[in-house]
């Protein structure tokens, strides 16, 4: 019978299930080692970790490290692009209304909330910048340097859309974009040093709103005097 024949597919099957095992494993793997040194990295910065302590911390031998990355700067980097994630998600909910027309000051009131919640849940990421765009590795530094710069022109695109600000040069809506980012990364900042602390963060807060109502209202009279 036409169905009795044994299946000459059968052992291509069978090596692409062992395949992508194999592919299942190996990123199973190389998530771990870059958690762990994240992990390593809170109780200090990614400077002072070795590979070593990050093989032991994964259960894995130094040389295995190598089939995955390259360096621990290549991980430091890979902690970047994934904590740069995190920024632009508060950044990008920061810039969505939730009603049809808010005020600016609902703008920032949401803005601020907005800003807590998401350092509340994705706390070891911000943690990240905080510590290592002052101490990382150069390497860690400049990637979040250059991932930082270009979430700021993203903003000053969003902002050229606003009203009032038609006539502004692209250099002003740069530094805009920049103070508002500055603004909101060393918030985050503070609030992930202030570990939860319920009165500490009501000021953090307190202060963030202050500040960006402060920027706004030099920001809508302002004029470019190149206009």
């Amino acid at each position: 019978m036409p169905g009795s024949a044994p299946d000459a597919a059968s052992p291509a099957r069978s090596e692409d299930v062992r395949a992508e095992s194999r592919g299942e494993r190996k990123e199973r793997t190389r998530t771990a080692i870059v958690a762990a040194a994240l992990r390593l990295a809170a109780e200090g910065t990614l400077s002072t970790v070795s590979l070593r302590q990050v093989t032991r911390e994964v259960g894995i031998v130094p040389t295995a490290f190598y089939r995955h990355f390259a360096s621990l700067d290549d991980v430091g980097l890979q902690l970047v692009d994934e904590s740069l994630v995190s920024l632009r998600a508060m950044l990008r909910d920061v810039r969505r209304p939730e009603e049809a027309d808010p005020t600016f000051w609902d703008m920032i009131d949401r803005s601020v909330d907005v800003l807590v919640d998401h350092v509340h849940r994705r706390r070891d990421h911000f943690g990240f910048i905080a510590r290592e765009r002052i101490a990382g590795p150069p390497p860690v530094r400049e990637a979040i340097r250059h991932g930082i710069e270009l979430i700021e022109r993203e903003l000053a695109t969003d902002i050229a859309r606003l009203p009032g600000t038609e006539d502004w040069s692209a250099e002003d809506l740069r530094i805009l974009a920049n103070l508002i980012v500055t603004s909101m990364v060393s918030r985050a900042e503070q609030i992930v040093a202030a570990a939860g602390r319920r009165a500490a963060e009501e000021q953090l807060a307190a202060t963030a709103r202050t500040q960006l109502r402060m920027v706004l209202v030099g920001a809508l009279h302002w004029r470019s005097r190149d206009t």
